[in-house]
Formats: C-alpha cells, structure tokens, sequence
C-alpha cells in the first residue's frame, strides 16, 4: 500500500512533510519508492538522495494516464511501501475546461484516482485554528471518490493552539497523522525555480537528520503503519503500457550527458528508457572536464541553473570549443532548456554580467523576473534527431530566461522546431526550438515514458552517423 502527501495549496510544507517522512523511514530501516506528482525535477533529487532509489515523476499530462499507472506498479514492487509527493493544492491541474471527463486532470487529486491511493492532507495551520475543521470538511466531501487517510498539522503554534484545533477536528472523525510544531531551525535554501539542488548543499546530511528527528516525533506512527507496511498487493493497476527489461547486451552507443551542478534537470525514466534501447551514458562535466569523453555517438544536454555557473562554463574555453565544432561536424546532440542556454552566443545572469557561451545558436540569453511557466502542446515543424515534422507531443516550459533575437522563422539554416500552445488558451501558438545541423535545442522539458518513439529515433540516428549515413 501506499500514501499520497498533499496540500490544501502550494506553501504548506508538503515537501518538508515528505522529506521528514521519508529520512524517519530511512531510520527505522524501510525501504521506500518514492514518487512526484508533475514535472517538477528538484524536489525528486532530495527523495532519490534519501532512499538511495530515483524518484519517479508521475505526470498523465506529459505522459497518459496508462503510464502512471506502469510506472507506479512497475516501481513499486521492490520497496517496502511507496510515497507520493503531491503538486499544488490537492485538485489544482489544468484549467477547469481542457479536459472535459476529468476537470481536475493532471492534479494531484487525479493521480489518487488513477493509483487507488488515499490522501494525506497537509494543513498550515500557522494563522488558523476553529476554520481548520471547515477546510477539512470541504476536502474531504468535495470528491468523496478520493479516501483521506487523514491530516497533518503543520506550524503549530504552541500546545493550547494545538488543543483548538484537535477540538474543532473531532467532529469530521477525520485522523490526525501529524502534529508539526512551527519551526525555523530547518530550512531548504531556495533560489528562483525553486529548492536548490542537492549537489549544492553541503549541509544537507545535518539538515535530513533534523527532518527524521521531527518525523520521528511528530508523526501518529501507529496510525500510519497501516498505509506504510509492505504492499498487500503488487499486481498492475491496470496500465497498458509495459516498461522493457534493461539490455542483457552490450551498448550499442554512447552518450556524453552533461551531469554537475549546472545541468541536473533529467526525468529518471528517460535516461532508463535510453539504457534500455542499448545506450551507454557517459557522465561529464561542462564546468570542470576539458574535453568531450572519447568516442561518443551524441551529446545530451539537460536543463539546469548554468545562470549560476555562467562564469566556470566560460572559463572553461576548451570544453566550449570541443561542444562547437563537434555540433558543427554533425553530432547528434539533444539540449533542453538550459542545454539550450548554453549553447547560445552569451548568457546575462541576473546581476547583469554577460558571459560567453558556447555560441552554435545565433540568439543571446538573458535572465528576467518575468517567469515562463506552463505546459504546451507542439506541433514539429521540422525533423529533428528526436522528433518527425507533423507529429504532436506534450512538454513543459519552466524557465526566467529570454532569448534575443528570438527563435528562428524558418529562413537560413536555423529552422524553427515546434509551434506551441498553452493549455490556458492565453498563449498564442508561437514558434520555439531550434534544429540545425544534427541539433534539437528547445526550452520544452520532455518526458519520454508515453514516447518512446523519441528516444528510439536519437539512438537511430546516432547509429546512422557512426555508420556514416547522413
């Protein structure tokens, strides 16, 4: 069995919940598979540094609702019991229209229905103490389909304030599964996308063991062995997707993928679907290696902070010159959103320094308060490494960066990839994403779990280039 931690809205704790929920079990010795709710990419490096098992992200609209459900049986067979990591308030997904049959499609709600999981509520109790029994009951009786499990209060003030609000609960006969006192001693820095990753934190083993220390002392542990034992049942959930067994053969091709501090953002599912297809990924360092690995078929750049690294990935003019003339030869190369940044003529961070980056694409970088956020449908204009003109596919965009000038309109050797829209209807179709030479640059963040075409047409195309097929 396993339990899905939610919110009544973003803020509430609902990382810190799970973090503290995940490093008490790493202490009593229990196995965990984590997973996320949307596309975020931060939040899974702190469960996967915990659990020792990479997070898994569980989006239906960057993937389907069939791959949820593969992913989620698939993963979960080999822990003791699984955690869900909520988005957002619990029934925020897209806008109320796109999808007719479920209005509350790609929430966090939605995924609790596709999985057969109840719910942990979290509260911030923080400014609030009878009203806490009114936000209980409009979560529990607005989708009687979802089961709550129970609640977490979280920033409580002192113990009369948790008396209040236990006396305006026991009507609701709702469990309390958590009693959070308000606290400053533990704090995730954040910066402007979000946490900042774990490789950045070198305090982050002092920070976890405080979180197990306050789980281990706040949680109602004997109500919630019942949702944390070992599965009752490991069957499918019904997913018609199946994930293939990893290659018992040697690696058909290798790929150099972009792994430091500047370029961290890759869905655990994509890199497993290309170690599954027979690809070797070969990890380096834009910052700190001088040189691309030897003999490699193609370059995977993700996305990242290379803002914060603008000045190390300057420096580093050997391995700016090696990523360039190996693109201009015809490498295969994948970059998504800050692979792209990278890969433009100069990049200005926030301060107002401009930087000299690699410089393959004809567009500058700059970094603004305005925040890109959504997810988009495109439309593939032209072929790419990784994708066929005419086809449609489902991304993410989550970036402060602009370019200038923007992407191309299809004249010269630089042509435009995708035309996207947004899901909120306020976005124009616009054209985004770069193809030139064997290149596909985009700010579209991809999950490949439901396409698996789009891994499969990269490896293809990196064995035609090593054979010398153009």
């Amino acid at each position: 069995m396993g339990l899905i931690i939610a919110g009544d809205r973003s803020g509430v704790g609902k990382t810190t919940i799970t973090l503290a929920l995940l490093a008490s079990l790493r202490e009593q010795g229990v196995s965990v598979q984590s997973f996320k709710v949307g596309p975020d990419y931060i939040d899974p490096m702190f469960h996967t540094y915990i659990t020792g098992r990479s997070c898994r992200n569980l989006d239906p609209v960057l993937t389907s609702p069939e791959w949820v459900q593969t992913c989620y049986s698939h993963h979960q067979q080999t822990a003791d019991c699984a955690v869900v990591e909520g988005v957002m308030g619990l029934f925020d997904g897209l806008p109320y229209n796109c999808h007719p049959d479920d209005r509350f499609f790609g929430s966090t709600a939605h995924v609790a229905k596709l999985l057969n999981l109840p719910v942990m509520l979290v509260l911030d109790c923080g400014r609030m103490s009878n009203s806490v029994a009114a936000i209980a009951h409009g979560f529990k009786t607005f989708d009687p389909s979802i089961p709550l499990a129970g609640i977490v209060l979280n920033r409580v003030g002192s113990d009369r304030h948790q008396e209040y609000l236990e006396a305006a609960l026991e009507p609701l006969n709702l469990p309390i599964l958590g009693v959070f006192p308000r606290q400053t001693q533990i704090t995730i820095p954040d910066r402007h996308l979000g946490l900042i990753p774990t490789a950045e934190l070198p305090q982050l083993n002092q920070i976890l063991d405080r979180l197990a220390h306050l789980g281990k002392h706040h949680f109602n542990w004997q109500t919630l062995q019942q949702f944390l034992k070992v599965p009752l049942s490991k069957g499918d959930l019904g997913g018609s997707h199946k994930i293939p067994p990893s290659p018992n053969h040697k690696p058909k091709v290798r790929l150099a993928i972009a792994q430091d501090p500047a370029f961290s953002f890759y869905y655990a599912d994509n890199l497993d679907i290309l170690e599954n297809l027979g690809v070797e990924l070969v990890p380096w360092s834009p910052i700190g290696d001088r040189t691309l690995p030897p003999k490699i078929d193609g370059l995977y750049f993700g996305g990242g902070f290379p803002e914060m690294f603008a000045e190390q990935l300057t420096e580093n003019q050997a391995a700016r010159r090696a990523i360039y003339h190996a693109i201009l030869a015809g490498l295969p190369t994948y970059a998504e959103c800050g692979g792209l940044m990278v890969l433009c003529q100069s990049l200005t961070t926030f301060a107002g320094k401009t930087w000299e980056m690699v410089g393959i694409l004809p567009s500058h970088v700059t970094m603004e308060k305005k925040l890109t956020l959504g997810y988009r449908q495109g439309t593939v204009l032209h072929d790419s490494p990784l994708v066929v003109a005419g086809t449609t596919l489902q991304g993410h965009e989550f970036h402060r960066s602009q370019l200038t000038p923007p992407f191309p309109t299809g004249e010269g050797a630089a042509l435009p990839l995708f035309q996207l829209k947004g899901y909120d209807r306020h976005r124009l179709p616009v054209s985004e994403g770069w193809q030139i030479y064997n290149l596909h640059a985009s700010y579209l963040h991809l999950h490949w779990g439901d396409r698996p075409d789009i891994p499969r047409r990269f490896v293809q195309k990196m064995l035609a280039i090593r054979e010398g097929i153009r």
